[in-house]
């Protein structure tokens, strides 16, 4: 122990800097809690009082002080009365205020229910009663439901990619251990709709599907197309929904050289339960991109496919479109041009690198421009991401006197004046989230492993939307759109590295779940 008896400070500790040098100085720190960031270890002396115990040896902290120096921290800038502060296993981050959303104890980090809708601040609860909010109630003029998007890592991926997980103790990564875990989360959290991501095919036979269908669910599923056994799952409440319709898509081609991966997608058309009114059905899609950061033209093009799929889908007779609810794993990060096109519904991407389009490639590999069209005519989709449909050429009484080279030469300039850079939809979506916490500007991370932490999952929904009092973040549905009633907080990176990152001994997988609860007016 230390020769004086550290003094607390709240939950943490504090011990006179010449006791911890005397204890501890020129010897090697083999436990040091990895710090938040680019370093694997603390650029200053870091201590978590886990490591402490009633028979705690202090361990070193730097073999030398140039050590320090190189570090831009010297030990000689601290006093002999300087304290070092020790800090408990639920730290702040350095420099944060207590957080409001978010509360860490015996190495968990429980998320909070943000509620979007009322935009009372005061109605906010730890999440331990379920979906917990008693406003969230059906009757004959809406329908209240809740969707999860998991990507729940698939074992085999697991595997194939240790070296992203040497941060994780072996036990917790056996699927044995995985898969309690992740039906715990899926059980406590109880959401009408779940779109899960990395749903390895043998698992899904025995035991995720049969799982889940114990709990009152409807399963389907569309594995990858290629040698990797995973794929992707949609599974609503029978309670809440009938099922109208599947649509798998499959976004490899034989035929088109640009789509050599076996990525997939799902969209299935669900009906609301709900005797007493008639309502609009709502489509649901579940994806997973490529990941690939250098290959923007192919996660652009799998996109569009994917839109191509859901408004012929959602379609209504009317023109219009039912109420749409778009997740995944789309391996693009908030603000680039992907997810941008998909938020505001056009994009330009004359003279863009494929490398940027994602926004996950740093380097300089990936400049390649852009091709104008992107995608070959044969894919049989449009520049605003609908499916072409072939026009038979009407010929009037007054064109039969064209040649054929006239013909020929019609033909070349229709073509040539399709060749636009512009890509457009024609739906209204939103994220449920906003990327950023609003008071301090850090980003919200969606996945954590040992080479990074970003956020590449999604939960978009199609709302009209208007401005109200001109605040920002004040946004209600108009009818006919969905109102975002609530979400499941997410967390920073700093956050998920105090519990050793993900996946850990609560949270089986390297993403975290994303939940969301809908109001649609009847």
């Amino acid at each position: 122990m230390l020769p004086h008896h550290p003094r607390s400070l709240a939950r943490d500790w504090t011990t006179p800097w010449e006791n911890l040098q005397r204890c501890c100085w020129n010897r090697h720190i083999s436990s040091c809690m990895r710090w938040p960031g680019h370093y694997s270890r603390a650029p200053y002396p870091y201590f978590s009082s886990r490591h402490f115990s009633l028979n705690w040896r202090p361990a070193c902290l730097f073999e030398s002080r140039t050590q320090f120096q190189y570090l831009y921290w010297r030990p000689d800038h601290l006093s002999q009365t300087s304290l070092i502060h020790l800090s408990s296993y639920s730290m702040n981050s350095e420099g944060d205020e207590p957080s409001s959303k978010r509360r860490k104890h015996q190495g968990t980090i429980e998320r909070q229910w943000e509620y979007i809708y009322s935009h009372n601040k005061e109605n906010t609860k730890i999440l331990g009663d379920k979906n917990g909010d008693p406003n969230c109630e059906d009757s004959e003029n809406q329908f209240d439901f809740s969707v999860m998007s998991y990507n729940i890592l698939s074992q085999d991926l697991l595997e194939d990619n240790s070296h992203l997980y040497r941060h994780c103790r072996q036990p917790l990564l056996h699927w044995s251990f995985r898969f309690p875990n992740i039906l715990r989360e899926i059980k406590h959290f109880d959401a009408d709709v779940l779109c899960l991501q990395e749903v390895q095919e043998d698992h899904y036979g025995t035991e995720i599907r049969p799982s889940l269908e114990s709990l009152g669910y409807h399963c389907e599923y569309k594995m990858r197309t290629g040698r990797k056994p995973d794929g992707c799952a949609i599974c609503f409440k029978q309670s809440k929904f009938s099922l109208l319709s599947v649509n798998p898509v499959e976004f490899y081609r034989p035929d088109i050289p640009l789509l050599d991966r076996d990525n997939v997608g799902l969209v299935l058309l669900l009906q609301p339960r709900i005797p007493s009114a008639a309502s609009p059905a709502i489509c649901i899609a579940n994806t997973h991109l490529l990941y690939n950061p250098r290959r923007g033209d192919i996660k652009l093009t799998q996109l569009a496919m994917l839109l191509a799929e859901i408004s012929s889908v959602a379609h209504q007779k009317d023109g219009s479109f039912c109420p749409i609810v778009m997740c995944g794993d789309f391996n693009s990060v908030p603000g680039s041009p992907l997810y941008s096109f998909i938020k505001e519904g056009k994009l330009n991407y004359e003279g863009l690198a494929i490398g940027k389009v994602s926004g996950q490639e740093q380097s300089s590999r990936g400049q390649r421009i852009l091709s104008i069209p992107i995608w070959p005519p044969n894919l049989g989709i449009s520049q605003n991401c609908v499916y072409e449909v072939q026009q038979v050429p009407k010929v009037e009484k007054t064109d039969d006197n064209l040649t054929q080279p006239q013909l020929e030469k019609t033909e070349v300039i229709v073509a040539a004046g399709k060749l636009s850079s512009y890509l457009q939809h024609h739906f209204s979506l939103s994220s449920v989230y906003s990327h950023y916490f609003p008071d301090t500007g850090i980003p919200e991370v969606t996945t954590c492993h040992s080479r990074s932490a970003v956020t590449v999952d999604y939960i978009f929904y199609s709302a009209q939307k208007e401005d109200v009092a001109g605040e920002p973040g004040a946004e209600v549905a108009l009818v006919g759109g969905l109102k975002l009633l609530a979400r499941l907080s997410l967390l920073t990176e700093r956050d998920l590295w105090t519990v050793n990152g993900l996946p850990n001994e609560n949270n089986s997988s390297d993403h975290l779940p994303l939940l969301a609860k809908f109001r649609l007016d009847l």
